[in-house]
């Protein structure tokens, strides 16, 4: 390596190194958790980055695709379950209606349990 390219080299490397210096600065603020907690959300970006630079573009682009079908999937199914429960209670309510009618047609043929006639049973 050069003189040249070694001084330049080792210029870029004060520069990051002053870069990082004036973002953590920018970055501190009055509360300390606050800082902690942004360093830690930057940490947490930063990692699935990594993780994500593990896998080639095929893979990404695949994953992605495999997340979509499976949420189109789990919608039909949803909205499948949404339409037999509001046919199952639909019929409920049918069936509720008929009953209700049967019971008052048949309602008149019984006597009253409760009214304004009084009986009196004498019980020995």
């Amino acid at each position: 390596m050069t003189e040249q390219n070694s001084s330049t080299a080792i210029q870029k490397v004060e520069q990051a190194m002053e870069n990082q210096v004036n973002d953590t600065e920018q970055t501190k603020s009055q509360n300390p958790l606050d800082d902690f907690l942004q360093h830690q959300k930057r940490a947490l970006e930063e990692t699935g980055k990594a993780i994500e630079s593990l896998f080639p573009e095929g893979f990404r682009e695949h994953g992605k695709e495999a997340g979509k079908e499976f949420a189109k999937g789990m919608k039909i199914l949803v909205d499948a379950v949404i339409g037999e429960v509001e046919k199952a209670a639909r019929e409920i309510d049918k069936q509720m209606k008929q009953r209700q009618q049967s019971d008052a047609e048949a309602g008149d043929d019984k006597p009253s349990s409760t009214g304004a006639t009084k009986v009196k049973v004498q019980v020995e």
